[in-house]
């Protein structure tokens, strides 16, 4: 009996860590856009997002790069995936930081619209509106 017990912890395991998505920390990814991540949520959400979690529904970034233009500027690429069946409506918001990690004010760090479709890659690319960005925070909402 232990020996089964053995195996089924396991199993159980293998199968957590295979879901652990490593992520960019300067992207924020909200509740209804991410997926749902299985250690956080089994207890605190109901029956029905913890299988949301479990078969990998939602959006998720697997690349945050960026790099100076031949303007000088910093632009930022966003690489993703919708694992969803369905498309996922989306806002972001990308501000900017200065070499101290202080927010730039800018007019551009507004709210956008995106869509990424059903079970396929999407990009984004944002450029920063003054030379002084050295690097970003990305924010997301549901879009309702």
């Amino acid at each position: 009996m232990k020996t089964i017990t053995n195996i089924v912890l396991l199993v159980l395991l293998v199968v957590f860590t295979g879901c652990y998505d490593p992520a960019d920390p300067r992207v924020n990814l909200r509740e209804g856009v991410g997926s749902d991540d299985i250690i956080d949520n089994i207890v605190t959400r109901p029956v029905a997002y913890a299988f949301s979690a479990l078969i990998g529904e939602g959006i998720g970034v697997t690349q945050a790069v960026t790099r100076r233009n031949d303007a000088g500027f910093l632009e930022l690429h966003i690489n993703g995936h919708n694992r969803s069946q369905f498309t996922r409506r989306f806002q972001y918001r990308v501000e900017w930081l200065d070499e101290n990690g202080l927010l730039i004010q800018t007019k551009t760090s507004v709210w956008q619209r995106y869509s990424a479709m059903g079970k396929s890659p999407f990009s984004l690319k944002v450029v920063a509106p003054r030379k002084e960005a050295v690097n970003f925070r990305m924010d997301t909402r549901k879009w309702e």
